[in-house]
């Protein structure tokens, strides 16, 4: 059958110093899957950007790093297994990443929540403003 996802629509990262970081929890994260005995949830994100997008207006994805956690509440059997289980797992989403995985060898439904943070390091060269991005999670 299928895999859905479901990740909240928006974070607010609040008001950060250029040369500083800050860390936001995004919110709940759900996969819910009926009939599938494997699936592969992955996060990529965009560059944010104020203004024009110039550089002093942006702030890479480079910048960006995404730790899922561990997982919050689960139903039915199998392995669910955290892409970044702890902070100090966190990686750069420079490109996509694994976020969170499933696998059984039951053909039944399940469904797994986690709430991932996300960690914004602003370049010493950032310029004030108001910053928007978009943090994409996907399953397949």
């Amino acid at each position: 059958m299928a895999a859905s996802i479901t990740a909240p629509g928006t974070a607010n990262l609040g008001s950060v110093e250029a040369g500083r970081t800050a860390t936001v929890k995004l919110g709940q994260v759900r996969v819910n899957s009926v009939a599938v005995r494997e699936w592969s949830a992955t996060v990529a994100a965009s560059d944010f950007t104020t203004g024009a997008g110039t550089a002093a207006e942006t702030i890479a994805r480079s910048n960006l790093s995404y730790w899922s956690g561990p997982l919050v509440s689960k139903t039915g059997p199998g392995n669910w297994s955290p892409g970044q289980p702890t902070a100090n797992n966190a990686q750069p989403l420079e490109s996509g990443r694994k976020a969170f995985g499933y696998t059984t060898t039951l053909s039944t439904s399940s469904s797994v929540i986690w709430q991932p943070t996300l960690n914004v390091s602003v370049p010493v060269t950032a310029v004030t403003g108001t910053y928007t991005g978009t943090i994409i999670h996907s399953v397949a």
